[in-house]
């Protein structure tokens, strides 16, 4: 398929930067950013609002079909050239940023039937190109033939210092080694569940970041993209 512009995709595991890193490419670029994260994390919490167990893959599967066939939980446009996720027409916010709703979107995001539902949702979005999306299997099985593939990571334990410094600044009771227990245990949940594991693409561009500020590298992923737009 040959797109004017590129689709970038940016995978990784949970804590990499990926959110804040894909953003501030798409605002470089004037792409459009779509935040596939929160979508996982939007049906974790549709079902824990309608009281059904993250384990029970079923009744998950059955909410997030019909949470995107009944409109409760959709992609909208946002400003600046951004997409959000809308639950019940409204922006969740703060609510899907919670270590819990973290947990419960690597849950729930497993299951092939949540999978499913959202999938179309993310490539209509991306179909033209000109995109940043960031996740866990957007290179690998969402838009296995993006322009540019990027996984960045960065060592647990950066990540870990990354995620308790950022609940601490919004007021969020939390401890440096039980952040770093959540890194790992979903680390472990993502690499090893059966559906979509988190993996690097064969032609992914590897991006550490443990050592690296985010204005590095932003400045690196969006060279990255113009080299593959001429």
């Amino acid at each position: 398929m040959t797109r004017p512009n590129p689709v970038v995709a940016i995978d990784g595991p949970a804590g990499a930067g990926k959110s804040t890193v894909a953003r501030a490419v798409a605002r470089a670029l004037g792409y459009t950013l779509v935040d596939t994260g929160s979508l996982y994390r939007a049906v974790a919490l549709v079902a824990q609002r309608r009281g059904v167990n993250w384990s029970d893959r079923e009744a998950v599967e059955r909410v997030a079909l019909d949470a995107v066939a009944s409109g409760a939980l959709r992609l909208g446009r946002g400003d600046g050239g951004t997409t959000r996720v809308l639950v019940d027409g409204e922006d969740p916010k703060d609510a899907i940023r919670t270590p819990e709703l973290s947990m419960g979107a690597s849950a729930v995001s497993a299951y092939p039937g949540v999978r499913a539902a959202l999938l179309d949702a993310q490539r209509a979005f991306g179909a033209d190109g000109a995109v940043v999306l960031e996740g866990r299997d957007i290179g690998t099985v969402v838009f296995p033939d993006a322009e540019l593939k990027v996984y960045l990571t960065a060592s647990d334990e950066v990540r870990a210092r990354r995620r308790y410094d950022e609940l601490r600044a919004k007021g969020v009771e939390a401890s440096y080694e039980a952040t770093l227990d959540d890194v790992r245990t979903r680390d472990q949940q993502d690499a090893t569940r059966a559906i979509a594991p988190l993996r690097r693409a064969d032609d992914a561009v590897l991006v550490d970041s443990s050592a690296m500020d985010p204005d590095a590298v932003i400045a690196h992923i969006v060279s990255l993209v113009r080299a593959r737009a001429r």
